[in-house]
């Protein structure tokens, strides 16, 4: 840990505030665009294809965008105010960039319905659309500017820290490898920004790659590109960067909970071996999304699964080991912040577990295009990486007194779990069932069992979801009153 000027973390902290306070303006959005989604497929409502389906686009893309962005966010925080100086210029040119990326997406989706989903898999958005040509254009060129201003970031966050640490490797914890007794340590925290960022850079590389080539055909139609080679395009795009955000998030328990438990967590050989391991396996997990497309090399198919199943054990078991370490006969309390931290790895696991089943080849042939998948990943996004985000929103809007009593905090924490999770038993048992994904509405469907219990599980999912949007008000509510308290402490303390 380096010194840094008390004036430059005030700053730093504006900057987290100012992202935060974004953050937390565009994620209720999205999830009232899930909701309208889930009442439409329980025919509460009669929204049309068109609205439907830019719903599911923007939602898709804006949570996947929103929570990357935040989690990034959050640890150029934490490193700029602990471990290494980052330009804080640099940060306001990227938030503003980012910004302008949300914009031009909310009006690609929202006013042209834009809406081949976030996966947009060729070429879905060039034939049998329902959008103007600009909506495409719209659309993609905010995409690029957003994956643009993540890559900047990533760069520069990864070029300072190996400035700080003395190169690549020693960022990657290949010092502890060795037999030298003099090593530069790292924090765990540097260590998993560096793993969780830098297959950023290979992800959002082939992303951007991809969406010019979009671009292209959406100015010269006659343009055609192999749609196997897309599809790998996109998912080792959108699987890499929705993994990297649960790991980048993993960063900063790393960093926090030993402020509530008053323990160490050191990096050691254990976690340098886990954590270089899930780097090497985010690069090939993507591949089992990719089981239904027969034309694949069937070596593939196979590395996916093994891939899919390795990648389940080495970050998550010496995370959640560490954890059980953490807080096992720990003298502390159990304030909102520990608790989200604790429930999020819950959520990483039971998300994770759902994930590897979805990822084996025979049960994949049944589930895959069911409501099994946004099971698992709004599993794993919403209980892991949210609970996560909003832990460190507590932290980082509370006082000197991180571990104060907060009962509203903490009501509405256990209201966003309950809603969450009968929300998310709804996608499971839709799956169970055969329900489709992907279907603005089941009244298609010839088989009257499944039609009759996608609507069914629809209508209680919307419940759930007012559910959780009751607990949510009311974490919102503790943490406007945390920022109000925090403002009032600050001009006394200049007073």
């Amino acid at each position: 840990m380096i010194q840094i000027d008390s004036t430059e973390i005030k700053k730093q902290k504006k900057l987290a505030l100012t992202w935060a306070i974004t953050f937390l303006i565009l994620f209720p959005v999205l999830i009232t665009l899930g909701l309208l989604m889930r009442l439409r497929q329980g025919e509460i409502t009669e929204t049309g294809p068109s609205e439907f389906f830019s719903y599911m686009t923007l939602h898709g893309l804006g949570m996947a965008g929103i929570l990357f962005t935040f989690a990034f966010a959050a640890l150029w925080y934490l490193n700029s105010t602990r471990y290494v100086r980052l330009n804080l210029k640099f940060g306001w040119f990227l938030y503003f960039l980012i910004l302008i990326g949300v914009v031009g997406l909310l009006y690609g989706t929202l006013i042209g319905k834009f809406g081949p989903g976030w996966y947009m898999l060729y070429p879905l958005p060039f034939k049998g659309t329902f959008w103007p040509a600009w909506a495409t254009k719209v659309s993609v060129i905010s995409l690029i500017i957003l994956g643009v201003a993540w890559l900047l970031g990533i760069l520069h966050m990864i070029y300072a820290l190996a400035k700080q640490y003395g190169g690549l490797t020693n960022l990657l914890g290949w010092q502890y490898l060795g037999k030298k007794e003099n090593i530069t340590e790292i924090p765990s925290v540097v260590l998993i920004t560096t793993i969780s960022l830098i297959p950023g850079v290979f992800a959002l590389i082939i992303g951007a790659a991809m969406l010019i080539m979009y671009l292209l055909q959406s100015f010269e139609p006659s343009l055609a590109f192999d749609p196997l080679m897309m599809k790998n395009m996109v998912m080792f795009f959108g699987h890499t960067l929705v993994n990297i955000t649960m790991y980048c998030a993993v960063g900063w328990v790393y960093a926090l909970l030993p402020e509530f438990t008053h323990r160490e967590w050191k990096v050691n050989k254990a976690v340098v071996y886990s954590w270089n391991a899930s780097f090497f396996f985010i690069l090939f997990a993507y591949l089992h999304h990719l089981y239904m497309d027969f034309v694949q090399p069937t070596s593939l198919q196979y590395l996916g699964q093994v891939v899919s199943y390795s990648s389940a054990i080495p970050a998550t078991g010496i995370t959640m080991f560490g954890v059980i370490a953490q807080v096992y006969h720990a003298k502390m309390k159990w304030s909102i912040i520990p608790l989200m931290f604790l429930f999020g790895m819950a959520g990483w696991a039971i998300g994770g577990f759902a994930a590897v089943v979805d990822s084996t080849i025979a049960l994949n042939s049944s589930l895959h295009n069911t409501l099994w998948v946004p099971a698992h990943f709004h599993t794993y996004m919403l209980m892991g990486v949210v609970l996560f985000i909003f832990g460190f929103l507590f932290y980082l809007f509370s006082g000197k007194d991180k571990e104060e009593k907060d009962g509203l905090g903490k009501a509405g924490f256990w209201i966003f779990v309950l809603g969450s999770y009968g929300f998310l038993l709804m996608f499971y048992l839709g799956g169970l069932n055969s329900v489709p994904r992907r279907y603005s509405n089941y009244s298609g469907l010839e088989i009257d069992h499944v039609r009759e219990t996608g609507a069914h599980l629809a209508q209680c999912a919307a419940l759930f979801v007012g559910v959780l949007l009751v607990g949510l008000i009311l974490m919102y509510l503790s943490l406007f009153c945390k920022l109000i308290q925090q403002k009032v402490s600050t001009k006394e303390s200049n007073s």
